[in-house]
This record gives C-alpha cells, sequence and structure tokens, in this order.
C-alpha cells in the first residue's frame, strides 16, 4: 500500500504501518490518522511526541497497560487513562497511536 504525502509516496505494510520509520514527519502522521478517521488535535500530538520518546529509549512500541503507565508519568493520570486513550485513538489505542506516530506495530496487540 502507498500513500503520497508532498508528493512524496511512502509505503505501508498490508496493515497500514510504515515500512521505513525514516518515512515519518507530522504530515504523514497526519495522513495516516486520516486513514483512521482521526483529526489530530494537541491531545494527539502530546501522545505522539510521548510515544516517539518511548520508542527512542526502549526501541519498541508499548501495548497499552505500558503505554498508559508511561503516559500517566507525564501527563498524568486522567490525560492516560484507558478511557481517555479510547477517545484519542478509538479501537486499540496502543496499535492506531504507534501507527500515527510511526512506529512498528506493537508485539502483543492483535
Amino acid at each position: 500500500m502507498i500513500i503520497t504525502v508532498n508528493n512524496q509516496s511512502i509505503e505501508l505494510d498490508d496493515e497500514g504501518y510504515l515500512m521505513c520509520l525514516t518515512d515519518w514527519t507530522p504530515e504523514v502522521a497526519q495522513a495516516l490518522a486520516l486513514q483512521e478517521n482521526i483529526v489530530l488535535n494537541q491531545s494527539h500530538w502530546q501522545i505522539i511526541k510521548l510515544l516517539r520518546e518511548f520508542y527512542q529509549i526502549y526501541q519498541l512500541s508499548p501495548a497499552n497497560r505500558p503505554l498508559a503507565k508511561y503516559l500517566s508519568q507525564h501527563l498524568g493520570k486522567e490525560q492516560a487513562s484507558s478511557l481517555q486513550l479510547n477517545l484519542l485513538f478509538k479501537g486499540s489505542p496502543a496499535k492506531i497511536a504507534a501507527k500515527i506516530a510511526g512506529l512498528p506495530k506493537p508485539n502483543n496487540c492483535i
């Protein structure tokens, strides 16, 4: 699968994750979010930034619980609650947020 962002072809796998993580830009994130019917706002961007930081530190995309724990350390429990994450990234927050953040699919997400 290929998406075009700023006249650049970006290759995705069958599930919509970037084939090359270095292709990620904020504009690519917006295009990936639109594929998930999400319009990114400040709350989304905070989580995307922290998720990318998590990946830089641990070299993996966290599943829902580790994601919520990491976010609560930086944003507070209310903003990192499962309910809030589900409102922002409907369905599987860790999986969808990782996709939009340009990261690999979390290992233990179906």
